[in-house]
């Protein structure tokens, strides 16, 4: 029985265990003389480059002149109430196709609304509407009034002529005392036709 037992422990393979094997010490040598000999070389190989070489460009000569989108502009502002055909909503909101007030002249009297809104009865295509616009002389830029306001100008069956920023510029600082919305056809009316 006892020759048995000795079989079976022979069979039977050591516990494992976790030993102490660290790093030799000439492979930490080596690896250490090769880390300082890497610092010394681009120590001393080091040459600065002159300016002459690059391209002289500046970060500014990378930036890509970012222009408004009128169409996303519309999306995303004017959709809700004009609708994406810009027919609006009858008795509730005034359509922008083939629209006196967008077609009218140079773009003025359309900036104006964009500007600062409208507030009280506006007639449109002879239907009276009473509502209230608001306004975006905060919220637009020059140019994305201009790109928003252009955009309906030959959008929807419209054919009328572009709106530039500086046009835009010019009737946000003569209009700049202008705290409330335009009183629809009282404030607008005679406006249309003159420019």
């Amino acid at each position: 029985m006892s020759n048995k037992k000795f079989t079976q422990q022979r069979r039977e393979q050591p516990e494992p265990y976790e030993g102490n094997h660290p790093i030799p010490w000439v492979v930490l040598g080596i690896i250490g003389a090769l880390l300082l000999w890497a610092v010394w070389h681009l120590y001393s190989t080091y040459t600065p480059m002159p300016p002459s070489v690059g391209d002289d460009r500046i970060a500014a000569d990378f930036m890509v002149p970012v222009s408004a989108d009128g169409g996303q502009l519309y999306t995303a502002n004017c959709v809700a109430c004009h609708q994406a055909n810009g027919a609006g909503v009858p008795g509730v909101f005034p359509p922008l196709s083939k629209s006196e007030w967008v077609d009218d002249g140079d773009g003025s009297v359309m900036v104006r609304i964009v500007l600062h809104g409208i507030h009280g009865p506006l007639t449109v295509e002879g239907a009276q509407y009473n509502g209230e616009m608001p306004h975006f002389q905060d919220k637009f830029s020059d140019e994305e009034v201009a790109a928003i306001v252009t955009h309906v100008r030959s959008s929807f069956g419209n054919t009328a002529s572009a709106v530039d920023a500086q046009l835009v510029a010019q009737i946000r600082e003569a209009s700049k005392d202008q705290t409330t919305p335009w009183k629809g056809d009282e404030d607008l009316r005679p406006l249309l036709g003159q420019q």
